[in-house]
């Protein structure tokens, strides 16, 4: 049977990504004791007034079809937290309310790019990038990023990659994996540099209110001049402890916003109203879940750190936001998807392989910093254990 070439051009580019994270889950259903630490679940469930209000909604009916753009509620309290966040007024028609930041990237992507477009993006990335990007029938185009430079994107780095064939710049700050936030002259270059090759510049900021102590996150669209060309997409996932209920938005130009309209409108007409009314609550609140989430995230990076850097050669690398550190092997191997296979069968602990992340990654784990404090001093007590083990035998 015939199939579309979507089918081919992100074959193994699913599940497959996540298959530490698979055999943990595996592990823990027949009853083992595994710590795991492969998936950026927020380590608090969601503020239950917003659970209520999402309840209320439903109860009063609002269940019915919305509009391809998003909920009105929704849209003015985007419209507000965003222009009170960038200091000038940001309109409503400049929003896309979708189901995740995930699905808002999807819509981006086949909202810019034809067949054998370019996108320029850091490696290591987040899991999914590629797939995005591929799935439009866009080539992915990594720009290793140096841990010299903190894993953050620099301008002159990207301008060696542009070709006639370029599109996209597309960014992640702060980064996941590595929990790097692009500083505001970065930003600014990196602005400067798709205006000089009149390219759209991306960013998924989901991570954006998870900064670690004295750490600031600026937006790509800090910058006025840069702004009808570049697109911001994020959620309340990760701010709001709230991944699973899908909602999220694309910030751009309302010329962006009309063109990709009939296109959101042919993948998903509309989110649920009631969704849309706790997201709006979510989106006006305070941020206070988030900052005492990032502070004790940034606590659990310590520890790692503290136990860990320099044990057999592990170096570890402590994140400026999100949810995750990055322990660097290569001292003890180049294969970190055997370490961490390993690693989880001999101690129960699971972390995700870098490899899964691209391949300037490979030779370093990611690792999830929501599990308790204590939970976390147990799996780095195994991790050097059997880093020293593994250093014994080479």
């Amino acid at each position: 049977m015939k199939y579309a070439a979507v089918t081919s051009n992100i074959a193994g580019l699913g599940s497959d990504k996540w298959v530490l994270s698979a055999a943990a889950s595996r592990r823990i259903a027949a009853g083992d004791a595994i710590i795991n630490l492969t998936i950026g679940e927020p380590d608090v469930a969601i503020d239950r007034t917003l659970v209520e209000t999402a309840v209320s909604a439903m109860r009063a009916g609002r269940t019915g079809y919305s509009n391809g753009r998003g909920e009105a509620s929704l849209l003015q309290a985007l419209s507000d937290h965003y222009s009170d966040r960038l200091g000038r007024p940001i309109g409503t028609d400049r929003f896309l309310c979708l189901p995740g930041t995930q699905t808002a990237l999807f819509l981006v992507f086949q909202a810019l790019c034809d067949a054998g477009d370019e996108v320029i993006l850091g490696d290591p990335m987040y899991a999914t990038y590629e797939a995005l990007i591929r799935a439009s029938g866009a080539v992915p185009m990594p720009v290793p990023l140096d841990p010299e430079h903190g894993f953050r994107l620099q301008a002159e780095a990207v301008a060696r990659k542009i070709t006639p064939r370029t599109r996209v710049i597309f960014l992640n700050t702060p980064h996941n994996p590595t929990g790097a936030i692009l500083r505001p002259e970065e930003l600014r270059a990196l602005g400067a540099l798709a205006a000089e090759h009149d390219l759209w510049v991306v960013s998924d900021e989901v991570y954006g209110d998870l900064t670690h102590g004295a750490q600031t996150f600026t937006s790509a669209l800090a910058d006025p001049r840069f702004e009808d060309r570049t697109i911001v997409a994020a959620s309340i996932s990760k701010s709001h402890a709230a991944p699973g209920f899908r909602s999220g938005w694309v910030l751009g130009s309302a010329e962006f916003c009309a063109r990709a309209l009939p296109l959101s409108e042919t993948m998903l007409f509309g989110s649920q109203p009631f969704i849309a009314d706790m997201t709006a609550r979510a989106v006006a609140d305070d941020r206070a879940l988030a900052h005492a989430m990032a502070a004790r995230m940034a606590r659990r990076a310590a520890i790692i750190a503290e136990a860990l850097d320099g044990v057999a050669g592990l170096r570890v690398l402590r994140p400026e936001a999100g949810m995750f550190a990055l322990i660097d092997i290569r001292a003890l191997t180049s294969n970190s998807l055997a370490f961490a296979l390993d690693l989880l069968e001999k101690t129960g602990v699971a972390v995700m392989p870098g490899a899964s992340f691209g391949s300037a990654l490979e030779g370093w784990l990611r690792v999830a910093l929501n599990a308790s404090d204590d939970a976390t001093r147990e799996a780095c007590r195994r991790i050097a254990d059997y880093a020293e083990t593994r250093k014994g035998r080479t």
